[in-house]
């Protein structure tokens, strides 16, 4: 007899996230960094730290009455992909990803908002469970309640929104020119590192995952690319894709989506 992970972690306290029943909400924003959860707590009701091991930590509260958890996942879509299935195990089933990401279409400026519809796979996570022509797609349901309030929000704001298919990449430093170009000839709008597991697993496990992101940089625009110094509109566009993500939920909810 061989061992099943699976079968042995449903419902109980999480190998990795050390969550377990009752911690986690089934609304659970992802963002990378762990100090962003803290931004996390910032924006919602009640919020209490269920959960801190490694690179993830956990907090959970509620935003206008309604349950709401914010995981750290860490970089990249390996641990990503173990946030998600073990927030499953312990019954959470609606993921949004609050994170930064990379720009390639002129015009998009620092801390502009981006909802992704769908990810173009180029990580191992997701090719570990299904087939190199399976698609990472957003819950469509989702993606459409986030644009609404991503629109809403940047009207009040003064922040751009941007709607368009994004890339994951397992290697930060081999985006190299030549690679971003190619993938600029697809019209890619972005790149990150964690979507196209968070949008695959949930999928094959029957719940719901979106992104918001915040953008870092343009690569179309290297001048403006500073990785030594600040990034003020960064920050700003982090505590914005949390309230877009936010309003994203309570839309979902109000239109009856949740299943």
């Amino acid at each position: 007899m061989v061992f099943d992970k699976n079968a042995s972690t449903q419902g109980q306290r999480q190998y990795h996230l050390h969550v377990g029943p009752c911690d986690v909400a089934d609304y659970v924003l992802l963002p990378g960094d762990p100090a962003r959860v803290g931004r996390i707590a910032d924006h919602i009701d009640d919020a209490r730290e269920v959960a801190y091991h490694r690179e993830y930590r956990t907090v959970t509260g509620s935003y206008k009455g309604i349950g709401v958890s914010g995981t750290s996942t860490g970089i990249g879509c390996p641990s990503a992909g173990i946030a998600v299935e073990e927030l499953a195990n312990v019954g959470a089933t609606h993921f949004i990803r609050v994170g930064s990401s990379a720009a390639f279409i002129p015009g998009i400026r620092h801390g502009d908002i981006i909802v992704n519809t769908a990810s173009m796979r180029l990580d191992g996570t997701s090719a570990a469970y299904v087939d190199a022509g399976f698609p990472a797609v957003a819950d469509h349901f989702l993606v459409r309640e986030l644009i609404d309030a991503a629109h809403e929000l940047g009207e009040e704001r003064g922040f751009g929104v941007h709607v368009g298919l994004n890339v994951s990449s397992d290697a930060f430093y081999a985006e190299t020119p030549a690679v971003v170009e190619n993938l600029m000839k697809h019209r890619i709008t972005n790149i990150e590192m964690e979507s196209a597991a968070i949008f695959t697993i949930a999928h094959l496990r029957g719940l719901h995952a979106a992104m918001v992101c915040a953008v870092s940089y343009n690569y179309t625009a290297p001048e403006n690319i500073d990785y030594a110094g600040e990034n003020p509109a960064l920050v700003t566009g982090w505590d914005n894709a949390i309230d877009v993500a936010l309003e994203g939920i309570r839309r979902y909810e109000a239109a009856g989506r949740r299943a």
